[in-house]
């Protein structure tokens, strides 16, 4: 009996260990065979991300660079101050670059300020898929002094005023459906003036989204071209004035002199004119009034002549004897 217990036990051990291990190895089975799972669809995904990639890898080589994505509206602006040699020749060029990319002249403005110098104010319109290479160009024609570069992106408003044009047009066209069928004068009245003011609407719509796309679809550059000021030369390079100089200075001080006298006398010749003429005036009363000073003496009415006034005639001075010189010399101690 304990030789039969024993053998059992060591069956039942065994069967045991058996079924543990089968249990074992089918859970690793399953074990691998789920990560397994992740990894392939992780390595099919990563494939299908690989070739996407490339697609995109290749569309972006194919978009020129500088350009905006495709789907993106983007009005593009620049101003450019150039320095030239020749301002005629600069605008040709700018012409020419501009007509053949399939572009024109917007506005163009030249003025002359002097003999040598000329300037000008001109507005190209290029279309956005050459507008790297015509800036380029025009910033190759001679000095750039200022460049400026603006990008707008207007494709939220593109996309709205497409979408506003289209149910406005939609609307314009149901309200014409209801116009062919109305039998009422009343109906097609009113049905006309909602047709007119949504006709109205839908062509500012309409206008809106050109110029939209006018603005998207050709880039706006504005050039200013210059020409350098003319150099002064110096007419003389000696530092150290010399008698020729000397002489020209005092020339220059002496005509400067008499052109400011002249002008004084000039400012002066009304006021000398009015005092020489209240001076003869004054003259010529005086001469009247002494004229008729003896009249008015003899008094009015009366034709007797003014009494003669006596002049008491001065006493003559006493006549001095001479004496002798002793005679002066006694009576001089008696005159003290």
């Amino acid at each position: 009996m304990p030789a039969f217990a024993a053998a059992l036990l060591t069956v039942s051990l065994a069967l045991a260990g058996c079924g543990a291990g089968s249990g074992d190895k089918s859970s690793a089975s399953a074990r691998q065979d789920s990560a397994a799972g992740p990894a392939k669809g992780a390595q099919d995904s990563s494939g299908v991300g690989s070739g996407d990639a490339s697609s995109a890898g290749k569309g972006q080589a194919a978009q020129k660079p500088g350009q905006p994505q495709a789907g993106l509206h983007v009005i593009r602006t620049a101003t450019l101050t150039v320095r030239v040699k020749d301002t005629q020749k600069a605008l040709t060029t700018a012409r020419e670059a501009t007509e053949r990319v399939g572009g024109f002249v917007e506005n163009e403005s030249t003025q002359r300020l002097s003999d040598s110098q000329v300037t000008s104010h001109i507005v190209l319109r290029v279309p956005q898929d050459d507008y790297d290479a015509v800036l380029a160009e025009l910033a190759g024609t001679g000095t750039l002094l200022e460049r400026k570069a603006d990008a707008e992106d207007v494709t939220s408003q593109v996309v709205d005023t497409d979408s506003r044009v289209a149910s406005q047009r939609a609307s314009v066209n149901r309200v014409r459906a209801l116009m062919d069928k109305a039998d009422s004068l009343s109906d097609v009245v009113s049905l006309e003036s909602e047709l007119s003011t949504r006709q109205a609407a839908l062509d500012s719509l309409l206008a809106e989204q050109a110029s939209l796309k006018n603005r998207t679809t050709l880039a706006t550059i504005t050039l200013q071209l210059s020409e350098p000021a003319a150099k002064k030369q110096a007419a003389d390079t000696d530092d150290d004035p010399g008698v020729v100089d000397a002489l020209k200075g005092g020339w220059n001080a002496f005509t400067a002199t008499l052109r400011w006298i002249a002008v004084v006398l000039g400012a002066m010749a009304p006021f000398l004119v009015a005092l020489a003429v209240l001076y003869v005036l004054w003259r010529v009363g005086r001469r009247i009034l002494y004229a008729r000073r003896p009249a008015a003496l003899t008094g009015p009415g009366t034709g007797a002549a003014p009494a003669p006034v006596s002049v008491a005639a001065p006493a003559p001075a006493p006549v001095r004897e001479p004496q002798a010189p002793g005679a002066a010399r006694d009576e001089a101690p008696d005159q003290e």
